[in-house]
């Protein structure tokens, strides 16, 4: 059976995967009563239509960004990493010592090693469920969802009795020394002279989250690590016939995969908050796989889908904050787009195929 071009499958049938969703979304507003016109306006005004609203939504964005290519080298070696939850809130962890504890004379260093001391600890915490399924045979599915539980409750543990300041109430460590405190994107996009909001957190994080997808991008299609990777996620057995440890791998691409999840804490843990609290993490974890799936797994889809869920979540917030719609319908909208990008594929891809299929043949 021929195959549709590939740009059909990695754009056309994602592109109206989402319009169907979006279409079903406004048959829902209508339901409730509401104006699904005035909804999207809203939302699309609210998230992309002033530097205010792209800033939570860039900021978010990058978030979902780290997740997301997180759950997708974790895919290609065919592994479910589902704890990038626990992994960025262990990633935080890491952070916040990295920023709390060493007297650090300028953001830039600071960076550089809370962005490493984030990956090692986003990486340890996804080491055990990796080597119990490549030693054990425990799935990663059950591990990484038990290990996202035992981070809360350690997390909630340590800013509760150990880096909560003597005398405060706010289960939080202290706030960061102002000489780690990330620049902005308005101050780095104020060195061209482009003016942009002052008031929202994206910040320079950002920068390393795309300099992450190039090297996510070189490290699955240009190294011959990133080939085993994906000849193991494609056929196990003929990956070991071909001389690939399925151990090495699998430490591996989840070690890789728990380090993304955890560099996402310098966003919102040094970056946003500028100390480490509660529920740091706020489900990016979970959108990551909702992220990657739609992504293809490719550091650019990837890209493209953490865009979309940024502006669903900045848009979502303006929905609920300006209109009577209820914030949780954004959650049904992400819900749709979830649905339709990733369980039901197919119910797109298979008449694309056809038509595809269909054209071929009348021009013979």
């Amino acid at each position: 059976m021929e195959r549709m071009p590939k740009w059909a499958d990695v754009a056309l049938v994602p592109l109206m995967s989402l319009m169907l969703a979006f279409a079903i979304s406004a048959l829902v507003i209508a339901a409730i009563g509401e104006n699904p016109w005035a909804a999207i306006r809203t939302m699309v005004t609210g998230a992309l239509g002033s530097t205010y609203g792209w800033g939570y939504t860039l900021y978010y964005t990058t978030n979902f960004l780290f997740t997301g290519l997180a759950v997708s080298v974790a895919f290609h070696a065919g592994l479910f990493n589902i704890g990038g939850e626990g992994q960025a809130a262990l990633g935080g962890l890491g952070v916040a010592l990295c920023c709390l504890f060493i007297p650090w004379p300028h953001w830039s260093l600071a960076l550089i090693a809370a962005t490493l001391s984030g990956a090692a600890f986003g990486a340890a915490w996804a080491a055990l469920p990796a080597w119990l399924q490549a030693r054990r045979g425990s799935h990663i599915v059950i591990t990484t969802i038990m290990f996202n539980f035992i981070g809360a409750s350690l997390l909630n543990y340590l800013l509760v009795n150990v880096l909560k300041p003597q005398g405060s109430m706010d289960p939080a460590t202290a706030r960061f020394a102002p000489e780690v405190r990330l620049p902005g994107l308005h101050e780095v996009l104020a060195v061209a002279g482009i003016p942009f909001s002052k008031a929202t957190p994206v910040n320079v994080t950002l920068l390393v989250g795309l300099a992450a997808c190039v090297a996510v991008w070189a490290l699955i299609w240009r190294t011959r690590l990133g080939y085993e990777i994906r000849a193991f996620g494609k056929s196990e057995k003929a990956a070991v016939y071909a001389g690939i440890r399925p151990v090495r791998i699998t430490m591996v691409a989840m070690l890789i995969s728990g380090g993304l999840a955890g560099m996402m804490a310098i966003n919102n843990v040094m970056g946003e908050a500028e100390r480490l609290v509660m529920n740091s993490v706020e489900g990016a974890g979970f959108i990551g796989i909702a992220v990657a799936l739609m992504g293809r797994g490719h550091p650019f889809g990837v890209l493209l889908a953490a865009l979309l869920f940024g502006f669903l979540y900045q848009g979502g917030a303006e929905l609920a904050l300006f209109t009577s719609i209820p914030r949780e319908l954004i959650v049904v909208i992400q819900a749709l787009v979830i649905l339709f990008t990733g369980a039901l594929d197919d119910l797109v891809r298979r008449p694309v195929a056809a038509l595809f299929r269909l054209t071929r043949k009348e021009t013979r």
